[in-house]
C-alpha cells in the first residue's frame, strides 16, 4: 500500500493503487476522492470536485486546488467569505507539504500568542441550583420546581471564570488537532501544553454550534487563533475510522468556498454605490400562468444581484471552472446568465471565474445582451484579490451609469 497519493484537482487519469479493503471505504466516506474497485485488490482513486488532505494511519491522501492555491490563500478564502473584514495575519499558516502538520503548526504558533499571559476570564451568567444564597434567587423556578421546599435555592449569578466561548473554541480545536495521526512528536508536545493551559475550560459537544463571541479589545490578541480554531472545527475531522483506524480529514469544496467568497466580497466592494445587494437572488425563467401555483414555475437563483432604485441592475455570477486549452469557458455559463439576464431585463452580466487573465466581453447575437467573463486569479495576495473585486464594481457600475443616465454615482 502506498504511503502518499498526491492528486490535481482537475486530474483525470490516475494510474490504479492497491488499497485494503476497509481504506479504501474509509477513503471513500470522507467524500474528498471517488473510489471505484479497478482488478486484483486495485482501486481508482480520482477527484470528487474538492481539494484537501485525509490521513489514514501512514497514508495520506491530498488533492490540490487548481489554482495552486497555497494554505494560507485557502483560510484567507474561507474565513472572509463567513466574515467580511478577515484579515490575512489572522490565518497565517505554515506553507509545507503535509497540510496536517501545516495546520497544527499553525494552530500551536497562534495559541501559544493567545495564551502567552494565560487563559482569557470573563463573566458567564450561570443558573444552578444551591444550598446556599448567590447571586439572585430565581423565585418562579423554586415554586414550579419546588414547591414548599427551602432547600435547594434555584439561584442565578455571574461567574468570573476562564470557561468562556473564546477558549471552549480554542480547547476543542487543539483537542481536534491532538487526534490527527502522525504529527511530529514536538508538536504534539506543543499542542498538549496549549490544552493543559486550559484545564477547567468545558468540552464542546461534537457537531454542536459552536458557541458565540465578537472580537473586543480585551479579546484582541486572541482573535488570530479563533479565527483558525473556527474554519479547523469547522471544515476538519479526526476519529477512529473503520478498523478502528486513526482517521484525520480536512476537506473544502473549492466551487462552494469561491462563490461565497466573492458574494461577500462584491457586498462589500458595492457598498458605496447606490442600491442593493443581494447573493441567491430568486427569479422566474418563465412567466405565471393564470391557474397554475407558482411552485410550478421555473426558479432561478442568481449569484448576487445589484438593485438600484428597486430593479435588478447588475448580474454577477460566479463560477470555479477551468477554461478550455483556448482559453474559452463553458457554453452552459453563458446560456445560463443569457437566461438572467432575459429574465430581470438587464443587459449585461458579469461572469466571475477563478482564474488569471483579462477581461473579456461577449455581446450575444440577435439581442442587446452581453456577457462579460472576468477572471479572478486566486494566487494573488489577499489585499490584491480584494482590489481586484473593488475593481469588478467599480467596472459593473460605470458600464450601469453610461447606460442609465437615471443612475447617480455616489462615492
Amino acid at each position: 500500500m502506498p504511503t502518499q497519493i498526491i492528486l490535481d484537482e482537475l486530474q483525470g487519469y490516475p494510474e490504479p493503487v492497491l488499497l485494503e479493503g476497509d481504506v479504501a471505504a474509509t477513503l471513500r466516506d470522507t467524500g474528498l476522492v471517488s473510489v471505484v474497485p479497478a482488478h486484483n485488490g486495485a482501486w481508482t482513486i480520482l477527484p470528487s470536485g474538492k481539494v484537501g488532505a485525509v490521513q489514514i494511519d501512514d497514508l495520506l491522501v491530498r488533492v490540490n486546488p487548481k489554482e495552486k492555491v497555497g494554505l494560507s490563500r485557502l483560510l484567507f478564502l474561507l474565513g472572509y467569505a463567513a466574515d467580511p473584514g478577515f484579515r490575512p495575519d489572522n490565518v497565517a499558516a505554515e506553507e509545507e507539504e503535509d497540510l496536517f502538520a501545516a495546520l497544527g503548526e499553525s494552530l500551536a504558533r497562534h495559541g501559544e500568542r493567545a495564551l502567552e499571559r494565560g487563559p482569557l476570564n470573563g463573566y458567564v451568567h450561570v443558573e444552578e441550583s444551591l444550598r446556599t444564597v448567590r447571586g439572585r434567587i430565581r423565585v418562579g423556578d423554586q415554586m414550579t420546581r419546588r414547591p414548599g421546599m427551602l432547600l435547594p435555592l434555584e439561584v442565578s449569578y455571574d461567574d468570573y471564570t476562564s470557561d468562556v466561548a473564546e477558549n471552549q473554541i480554542l480547547r476543542a480545536a487543539i483537542r481536534m488537532m491532538l487526534h490527527v495521526p502522525r504529527l511530529a512528536d514536538s508538536l504534539v508536545v506543543r499542542l498538549a501544553h496549549l490544552d493543559s493551559k486550559l484545564d477547567g475550560v468545558s468540552a464542546l459537544k461534537h457537531g454542536a454550534p459552536l458557541p458565540s463571541w465578537g472580537e473586543s479589545r480585551i479579546n484582541g490578541h486572541y482573535v488570530p487563533a479563533l479565527r483558525l480554531s473556527e474554519i479547523i472545527l469547522q471544515t476538519m475531522s479526526a476519529e477512529a475510522g473503520m478498523g478502528h483506524r486513526a482517521v484525520a480529514s480536512f476537506v473544502v469544496n473549492m466551487a462552494t468556498v469561491f462563490e461565497d467568497f466573492v458574494a461577500t466580497a462584491l457586498r462589500e466592494a458595492l457598498e458605496p454605490y447606490p442600491g442593493l445587494t443581494e447573493w441567491q437572488y430568486e427569479a422566474f425563467m418563465d412567466e405565471a400562468e393564470p391557474g397554475y401555483p407558482s411552485s410550478d414555475r421555473i426558479r432561478m437563483y442568481v449569484d448576487v444581484v445589484h438593485s438600484v432604485r428597486g430593479r435588478p441592475a447588475m448580474i454577477f455570477d460566479a463560477k470555479y471552472k477551468a477554461a478550455s486549452p483556448s482559453g474559452a469557458y463553458p457554453n452552459a455559463d453563458h446560456y445560463q446568465t443569457l437566461a438572467y439576464c432575459t429574465s430581470l431585463g438587464v443587459p449585461r452580466a458579469w461572469l466571475v471565474y477563478a482564474g488569471p487573465g483579462e477581461p473579456r466581453v461577449r455581446r450575444v447575437l440577435n439581442t442587446g445582451v452581453s456577457v462579460v467573463e472576468f477572471p479572478l486569479d486566486l494566487s494573488r495576495e489577499p489585499e490584491a484579490l480584494l482590489a481586484r473585486v473593488r475593481e469588478l464594481a467599480s467596472r459593473a457600475y460605470s458600464e450601469l451609469a453610461v447606460h442609465d443616465n437615471s443612475v447617480g454615482v455616489r462615492l
